[in-house]
C-alpha cells in the first residue's frame, strides 16, 4: 500500500520520538501537526482484526463513509477473511493479529476488533496501548473484569472507541428519551425485554468427536484466551456463542442491542444485585443433565439498578431468553404485534408503557392509538444514517480525536451496559451448578435460589462466592491482558 506524504511524516516523527525517549510509543494520529508537520488528513486507515460474518460488513460501512480506507486484514481463519481479501485487494492480509500490531501500527490509525468474545478484550486493549481508536463488536467484553479494564483504558490512552450495538445510532431510543422526558408514561420502574436466541445450539455436551483443523484454520489461534481443546465441528462460524469458554450466549448476542435503550432513557449505570432461573436439560426420565461447558437453553433473569437521576426509585430488569416473553400488556390488543414478536422491549410507568423492537426500532406506546394522539418535539439530534451511520459517526469521532465529537456507543457507556449484561450472566451460569445436598441422596441448586449482591467497587459477589469464578477468567497459559 502506497503511503501518503502525511503518513511518511507520521513515521519520521514516531522514529525520532522513540530514539529520544526511554520507552517506544505509538503517537495516535490525531496529536500530530504544529510546526514541522503535516495537519491530519480527513481519511483514516482501518486494520480489521476479524474480518468474516460480522467483521465483513462492519468494514464495508467504514468504507462506505467514504472517509476510512480499509489498509489491513487479520483472521485466523481464511475461509471466513476470503470475501473481505476480495473486497480489499490493496489491504495487505495477517493471520496473527499480534503480528500485525507489531509490523504495521504505525500504516493505521484505528482497529476494528469482530472476533469471538473471548478474544476482543486483549486485541481491544493491544489497540488501545498503541494509540489507536478502536470499534468492537458487542458484547464489549466476555469477563465483567474485561469491560473495566477497557473502560478505564479508553480514558487513560485517550483514544476514540465504539461498540458495536448499532442501535445506540437509531432513531428509535431517542424517540422513547423524547416521550420519557416529556413524562408520557410517567416514572418507569419496571422494564421487561425478550428475545428469541439462541439460535444455534445450547444445553448441549461438549462433543466428542475429533475432526481434523481444517485447511486454513489456526485453531490454537483461534482459541486465543480460552482453555486449550481438541477441535470440533460445528463450532466456527457462530455457534461458539453457546459456550462459556467462547461466548456469552443469549445475552452477550442480544442484550447489548436490548438493554442499550433502558440504559439511555433512565441513565442506569451499574446494577445492584441480580437473580436468574434457567431451563433444565433431562437426559432420562428423572435424570438431569449438567453441561457446564455449555449455556442453557432458556433463561429469566432479574436485575435491580440503584435510582438515578432520572428515576424515583429503584429499576427492575426483567430479561428473558430462548423464547420466553413476559405477560402481554393489558394495553395491547390481543392480535397486535408484541415487540417485534420475536424481541422486545418494554417500559412500564406509572402513567403508561411503551415499547419497541429489536435495536430500540418501530417505537410505540400503548395503547397503539395513543401514537396517532401523542405528540413530542423532536429534541434530540438524530445521528445522519440512523442505526447505520454507527460507523461512520466512529470513523468521524477517530478523525476529529479524542474527547472532539459525542459518539452513541463509547466505552464509558458501553462499558457499564456490558457489565450489566455479564452480570446477569453470573446469576445464570450459578443457577445450573449442582451441589450435594448436606444430608440425604442427590443434588441441589442453591444458585437458583439466590440473590447475588453485588459490590461494584471491588467488582465482587458479596453473598455467593462461587459467582465470582466468573467475574474474572484465568487466560490460557501466554495470553495476558495490559493495562
Amino acid at each position: 500500500m502506497k503511503l501518503k506524504k502525511s503518513d511518511a511524516s507520521r513515521r519520521e516523527f514516531i522514529k525520532s520520538a522513540s530514539l529520544a525517549s526511554a520507552g517506544f510509543m505509538i503517537v495516535p494520529r490525531h496529536v500530530l501537526g504544529g510546526k514541522g508537520f503535516t495537519a491530519p488528513s480527513d481519511k483514516i486507515v482501518v486494520a480489521g482484526i476479524g474480518v468474516g460474518g460480522k467483521g465483513k460488513s462492519d468494514l464495508r460501512y467504514f468504507a462506505q463513509s467514504g472517509k476510512a480506507d480499509i489498509g489491513f486484514l487479520c483472521d485466523v481463519d481464511d475461509r471466513q477473511a476470503k470475501d473481505s481479501v476480495e473486497a480489499y485487494p490493496k489491504a495487505k492480509y495477517y493471520k496473527d493479529w499480534r503480528v500485525m500490531l507489531e509490523k504495521e501500527s504505525k500504516n493505521f490509525d484505528a482497529v476494528s476488533v469482530s472476533t469471538p468474545d473471548h478474544n476482543h478484550a486483549i486485541q481491544a486493549m493491544a489497540a488501545m496501548q498503541l494509540g489507536k481508536h478502536v470499534y468492537v463488536q458487542k458484547p464489549m467484553t466476555h469477563d465483567i473484569y474485561e469491560a473495566r479494564a477497557l473502560t478505564e483504558a479508553a480514558k487513560k490512552y485517550k483514544v476514540v472507541t465504539q461498540m458495536g450495538n448499532q442501535g445506540s445510532s437509531g432513531d428509535g431510543v431517542r424517540q422513547l428519551v423524547e416521550w420519557f422526558d416529556a413524562g408520557i408514561i410517567g416514572d418507569v420502574h419496571t422494564v421487561q425485554i425478550w428475545t428469541n436466541r439462541p439460535i444455534w445450539p445450547q444445553g448441549i455436551p461438549w462433543p466428542s468427536n475429533k475432526p481434523a483443523v481444517p485447511q486454513g484454520l489456526d485453531w490454537d489461534l483461534w482459541l486465543g484466551t480460552a482453555p486449550y481443546k481438541d477441535y470440533v465441528d460445528n463450532l466456527i462460524p457462530g455457534s461458539w456463542r453457546g459456550w462459556w469458554d467462547y461466548g456469552t450466549g443469549a445475552l452477550g448476542d442480544l442484550g447489548c442491542h436490548l438493554m442499550e435503550a433502558p440504559f439511555r432513557v433512565l441513565n442506569l449505570k451499574y446494577a445492584s444485585d441480580v437473580q436468574a432461573s434457567v431451563s433444565s436439560v433431562f437426559t432420562a426420565f428423572g435424570k438431569r443433565g449438567f453441561f457446564p461447558d455449555s449455556c442453557p437453553p432458556s433463561s429469566h433473569a432479574t436485575l435491580t439498578f440503584p435510582k438515578t437521576d432520572r428515576t424515583q426509585g429503584p429499576i427492575t430488569m426483567h430479561w428473558m431468553d430462548g423464547g420466553i416473553k413476559p405477560e402481554r400488556p393489558e394495553e395491547l390488543g390481543p392480535d397486535e404485534m408484541f415487540g417485534d414478536g420475536n424481541s422486545g422491549i418494554l417500559f412500564i410507568g406509572t402513567k403508561g408503557k411503551m415499547m419497541a423492537s429489536e435495536y430500540a426500532a418501530n417505537p410505540r406506546l400503548l395503547p397503539l392509538s395513543r401514537n396517532e394522539e401523542v405528540k413530542v418535539p423532536r429534541k434530540l439530534e438524530r445521528v445522519p444514517g440512523s442505526a447505520d451511520g454507527h460507523y461512520a459517526q466512529w470513523v468521524e469521532g477517530c478523525i476529529a480525536g479524542y474527547g472532539k465529537k459525542q459518539l452513541s456507543s463509547p466505552f464509558e457507556m458501553a462499558g457499564p451496559l456490558t457489565e450489566a449484561i455479564l452480570m446477569a450472566n453470573l446469576a445464570i451460569r450459578v443457577a445450573d451448578i449442582p451441589v450435594p445436598r448436606k444430608t440425604g441422596n442427590g443434588m441441589h441448586y442453591p444458585g437458583s435460589n439466590t440473590k447475588l449482591l453485588w459490590d461494584n467497587q471491588n467488582m465482587r459477589v458479596t453473598n455467593y462466592d462461587a459467582a465470582n469464578a466468573f467475574v474474572k477468567r484465568t487466560y490460557r497459559e501466554g495470553w495476558t491482558l495490559g493495562n
